[in-house]
This record gives C-alpha cells, sequence and structure tokens, in this order.
C-alpha cells in the first residue's frame, strides 16, 4: 500500500495538483465566492484521473501483482490527501482575511468555520458521486467530472444564496470568528463527519464495481 500510494504521488499525481493547493491564497481576494478554492481539489483529481486514463495508468498498474482493491485504496488515500492539504493550506489564508481591513464578503459566506464546514461537505459529495462513476467505466473520466460538477456547482449557488436569505445562517454563521463558535464548531463537526462518511460509502461502492469491471 505504501508503495501505491508512493507511485500515486510521484508518478500519477497531475502536475496542477500542486499548483491548485497554491490557489488556497484566493481566500484573500476580497468578495468572492470562496467555495471555488475547494472546487480546484476536485479539477485536480479529475485531471490526474484522465492523465492515467491517457497514459494507460490503469491498465498498467494491474498488471502489477497487486488487487484490484488495493488500487482504488491507494487513489482515494491520495484524494483525501490532496483535500485535506487543500483545508489546511487554506487556514491560514482564511486567518489573513478575516483580519484585513476590509468589509465582509459580499458575495456570500465569509472564510470562517462553517467555510471549511460546508466546504468538506461539498468535498464528500464530489467524491461520492465522481468515483461511483469513475469507477464504473475509468474510460469515461469526462462524464464523472460533468455530473460531480454539475452536482457541487448547484451545492455551491445554494449554500451562497443561504448566506443572503437564511436569517440563522446570515446573522450567526456567516460572520467572523470567534462570534457564534459553538454554532460554526457544529457545522465544521458535521462537515467532517458527513465527509468522512460519503467517501468511505463511495469507496466501498468504488471497489465493489472496479473488481467487477473488465478493462
Amino acid at each position: 500500500m505504501r508503495n501505491l500510494l508512493r507511485k500515486e504521488l510521484l508518478l500519477s499525481m497531475h502536475p496542477t495538483a500542486p499548483i491548485f493547493l497554491i490557489l488556497s491564497m484566493m481566500l484573500i481576494i476580497p468578495n468572492y465566492t470562496y467555495y471555488v478554492v475547494f472546487f480546484y481539489t476536485g479539477l485536480a483529481v479529475f485531471f490526474t484521473c484522465l492523465n492515467g486514463r491517457e497514459n494507460n495508468d490503469v491498465f498498467y498498474t494491474l498488471t502489477l501483482p497487486i488487487a484490484k482493491k488495493d488500487i482504488v485504496k491507494s487513489r482515494f488515500a491520495f484524494v483525501i490527501l490532496l483535500q485535506l492539504a487543500q483545508i489546511i493550506i487554506a487556514i491560514p489564508f482564511a486567518i489573513i482575511r478575516q483580519n484585513l481591513p476590509v468589509p465582509g464578503n459580499k458575495v456570500g459566506m465569509n472564510a470562517n468555520i462553517t467555510l471549511f464546514g460546508i466546504s468538506l461537505i461539498m468535498l464528500g459529495l464530489f467524491n461520492y458521486i465522481f468515483f461511483k462513476i469513475y469507477y464504473k467505466d475509468v474510460n469515461k473520466v469526462g462524464t464523472a467530472f460533468v455530473k460531480s460538477t454539475i452536482a457541487i456547482s448547484v451545492y455551491i449557488v445554494i449554500a451562497e444564496t443561504c448566506a443572503h436569505v437564511v436569517p440563522f445562517v446570515r446573522d450567526y454563521l456567516n460572520t467572523k470568528d470567534p462570534q457564534y463558535l459553538t454554532y460554526k464548531l457544529i457545522v465544521l463537526a458535521a462537515g467532517i463527519i458527513i465527509y468522512a462518511f460519503l467517501t468511505h460509502v463511495v469507496y466501498k461502492k468504488s471497489v465493489k464495481a472496479f473488481e467487477s469491471f473488465d478493462l
């Protein structure tokens, strides 16, 4: 498993992935849809899977003396590491944004604890839709990305709308930290749980689908 994860990081990962991690700096942009920052992680996953298809990475890996489920496990481990890295790198920029002498985000959610909780749910939703489709046929990576992108785009629109029209979200969750910290920590905890649940469920489904897939 360690060698497979090393392969994912050194050979399979698309070169744009580290660049997208740096885009966490976009959290300091005034009046911006900050959920887009975390969308780039999904784009990096798509490019990695697409690059793997073009380079016959899956076919090559299947020729190795390893189980199909280990191939899926290593890809999920890579994706989780990438997504958590995006979250961790984004934290200091969220802190900087909150301390800038400018008004809050007029577009939607501020760069606060709530943003991270809701973004984790978004990443879990992306994982669920993308990999549920992808591992049924690894050649149809474009279909998986289009459907998952549509889903999280709708999710972002709803989340940003709630920041304006839902009183509880607007007045309690969309505020600077540490205001209403308890509510925000509940959202963060819910985000972690939902992200872990959706990712775990789709991992099980992906293993089952990939084991029955005949390349």
